[in-house]
């Protein structure tokens, strides 16, 4: 009798805690349920998870923090590029394509800055205004996903297959999926707040 009665106990203190955390969402329950709409969820909640406690459940704040996280890998990936354009004794094609790389990765940084600079100040903007400078962000952000696009497509010919082709399509794919979640989020922000001020 006294096993059942324990038995019972802990049946209903796990249906408790899984009731809690039901009705009591985390910080990080927001992310990873905001993360499903994006193309690469599993690298969105990943990338997003120490920001969690910070978002707080606030859509801008989302967004924002998954800005800063594709301009901070596009930094990475501009400097990457960058040092192996210095790489001696490399291709012609290769150096061509590295030293485009390099251009188009500086415009991919700059957008992306404008994005987290402009973003951070949407609360300023209603109606019309929101929308225009929402418009802004999403452009910025679209943009530096085609840079990123540009830039590996410069090692297309056959000719440059290689290690310095590899290295720069792995450094490129990693910053475009985590820059295409975050044009979703900023999709995301702009649909709820659309809808928010939108209610009857």
């Amino acid at each position: 009798m006294d096993r059942l009665l324990f038995y019972l106990l802990i049946l209903l203190i796990n249906f408790q805690n899984t009731i809690c955390a039901i009705t009591n969402p985390t910080p990080l329950d927001y992310v990873k349920t905001s993360c499903k709409t994006t193309l690469h969820p599993a690298l969105c909640v990943n990338s997003l998870s120490t920001y969690a406690n910070s978002i707080q459940g606030n859509g801008q704040l989302l967004a924002k923090s998954a800005l800063t996280v594709s301009l901070n890998t596009a930094k990475s990936a501009a400097a990457f590029v960058s040092k192996l354009a210095g790489t001696p004794n490399i291709k012609p094609r290769e150096a061509q394509a590295l030293k485009d790389c390099v251009s188009i990765m500086a415009g991919c940084v700059s957008s992306l800055t404008q994005s987290v600079q402009e973003l951070g100040k949407m609360t300023q903007f209603k109606g019309k205004n929101f929308a225009w400078h929402m418009n802004s962000v999403q452009t910025w952000v679209s943009s530096s996903l085609t840079n990123q696009n540009t830039c590996i497509g410069g090692f297309s010919d056959r000719s440059m297959n290689g290690q310095i082709k590899d290295a720069v399509s792995k450094k490129m794919s990693s910053v475009t999926q985590i820059t295409s979640n975050a044009l979703a989020l900023v999709n995301r922000f702009a649909v709820s707040h659309k809808e928010a001020t939108h209610k009857p």
